[in-house]
């Protein structure tokens, strides 16, 4: 089992859900996240004054997926996020050792 953390634009949430819908990904978890990279956040103008906006609004999703569902994830998460502007996100793949669900008990691939 494999755990995606994609980290992506607010507004592009909707469309990444339904192309991960569309595959048939039936769970993740989204967060409000702040952050910045290359981007390095930008200066906006409130009442007149100009200030550095550092941190910017991001959407963390985390998605726990088969081995076999990785790479049929990643790329509807990059096809729909991509704006092919600066700060579009990344994502990060990493190994799940263990899945419990609580409600049942089921364990590993039956609790996904």
């Amino acid at each position: 089992m494999k755990k995606i953390e994609a980290i992506i634009k607010p507004f592009k949430l909707d469309d990444v859900r339904e192309a991960l819908s569309a595959i048939g990904i039936t769970g993740m978890t989204a967060t409000e996240v702040k952050g910045f990279g290359r981007q390095k956040g930008h200066t906006e103008l409130y009442r007149g004054a100009e200030y550095v906006v550092d941190f910017l609004p991001k959407i963390r999703l985390e998605i726990v997926v088969s081995e076999d569902d990785v790479e049929r994830c990643v790329e509807a998460i990059v096809e729909a996020a991509r704006t092919g502007k600066i700060g579009d996100g990344k994502i990060f793949v990493s190994a799940v050792e263990q899945v419990v669900r609580i409600r049942t008990g089921e364990q590993d691939q039956e609790a996904i």
